[in-house]
Parts: structure tokens; C-alpha cells; sequence
């Protein structure tokens, strides 16, 4: 029987946004120092960063248990960071080939295409990584999210969301225009629209989006022409 293993991506919720408001050499610095951040993680996990693209990082864990709970781990350790995008991640579990140190296969790609769908500050992974390690994290608790349709997968995948058990959600004061959060009362200032006030990281970010709001509201109509 093939080893059974755990892939895992982890990038940043986004970063395109980011990238666009705040220029490629910021956006380059963040995605370095938050892939240095995925390798020092990994290896207390026993895992390890298998290879970075851009701002995402691809990680080969062991067990799935040891991947649920390193997910978890870079979550509360990420929310910590301000000025920075939040993360998400996906994964997978069942065999790969590696070729001169990379990883391919199916497992791969669907592990992949469940980090595309994880919202900013979620880990979801498939069926497969759960029936592996559900049963030996006593601290953890999964919500069913059902089947979804994976881009270039012919059948639909079940899904799960990972959380710990009994944490509290902490409200995050995030930049509407590039999806950074920012620390408490450090905000450059704010805009109310449609009844809502939204904070900024930066006066390129609050004139972005003064110039078009609607942009960056989700379900709000856009006054672009």
C-alpha cells in the first residue's frame, strides 16, 4: 500500500489586492518573510516546506494529524501579525511521486485546489485527511462544509473546516482595499458607506477606495462606469 501522506498550502488571502494598493516590492517582502514564517512552523510539526510560489507555500507532512494541527498552529500564529493579509489553507492525504524533490499527483492538486476555496483565516481539508486523524485530536473540531466542485477534478470532494475547540472569535479590523489587518487604533483613518465604517492601512488604500467603495464592498453597486 502507498504511503499515505498529508499536503498542505497555506497562502495569503488577498494578495493580489495587496500587491495592486501597495506596490510589488512591498508585496515581495511580506510573501519572503510569511514563507520563512511556513518553514520554521513546518519543522516543529516534523513537516517541511516542500517548495514556495510566490505567496503560497507547499508543505509535506508526515501524518494528517501532524498537518491539521500544524494548520491550526500557523492560524494562531499568523492572527498575531498586523499589517499583514490573513491566511488560508487546504489540504489533502494519500499518495505522491516525488521527482528531484517535488511532489506530483493527485493528491497534490486537489490539496491545492482546496487552499483556492478556504476563506482568509480557514483550514479545510478533504474527507481523506480526516478519516486519517480525526480520531487522535481530541482538541479539535470539524464542521462538514459537503461536497464541492474542484477546478480540473472530475468529482465533486467532501470538505471539512478545522477549528480548535472552544476558541473564541476575535474581532480583526482588516483594510477593505488590500486586505491587510491593522492593529487597534492604528489606522490612518476611516470612511462610512452604506452605513458602514471601513479602516485603512494607508491614504493610497482610503483613496482607492473613496474613488469607487462600491469596489470593495461585497453586494454593493458599483458606481464605476
Amino acid at each position: 500500500m502507498a504511503q499515505q501522506l498529508t499536503f498542505l498550502f497555506a497562502d495569503l488571502a488577498g494578495f493580489t489586492a495587496l500587491t495592486e494598493a501597495h506596490g510589488d516590492e512591498r508585496a515581495a517582502a511580506l510573501a519572503t518573510d510569511f514563507c520563512a514564517r511556513m518553514r520554521s512552523q513546518a519543522a516543529e510539526f516534523g513537516a517541511e516546506v516542500v517548495k514556495t510560489i510566490g505567496d503560497a507555500a507547499m508543505i509535506r507532512a508526515e501524518t494528517a494529524g501532524a498537518a491539521i494541527e500544524l494548520g491550526l498552529s500557523i492560524l494562531e500564529s499568523e492572527s498575531e501579525q498586523t499589517d499583514f493579509p490573513a491566511v488560508r489553507i487546504g489540504m489533502n492525504s494519500g499518495p505522491a511521486v516525488e521527482t528531484a524533490g517535488d511532489w506530483f499527483g493527485s493528491t497534490v492538486n486537489v490539496a491545492a485546489r482546496v487552499a483556492a476555496l478556504a476563506a482568509a483565516g480557514e483550514v479545510v481539508l478533504t474527507e481523506a485527511t480526516f478519516e486519517l486523524a480525526a480520531a487522535g485530536l481530541k482538541d479539535v473540531e470539524f464542521e462538514r462544509l459537503g461536497f464541492r466542485a474542484l477546478r480540473n477534478v472530475s468529482e465533486p470532494v467532501a470538505l471539512l473546516r478545522a477549528s480548535r475547540k472552544g476558541a473564541q472569535a476575535v474581532d480583526v479590523i482588516v483594510d477593505p482595499v488590500c486586505r491587510m489587518r491593522i492593529a487597534d487604533q492604528e489606522w490612518i483613518g476611516s470612511l462610512c458607506f452604506e452605513g458602514g465604517t471601513f479602516y485603512f492601512c494607508s491614504m493610497e488604500c482610503a483613496r482607492r477606495f473613496a474613488a469607487d467603495p462600491a469596489s470593495y464592498v461585497p453586494g454593493a453597486a458599483s458606481s464605476s462606469p
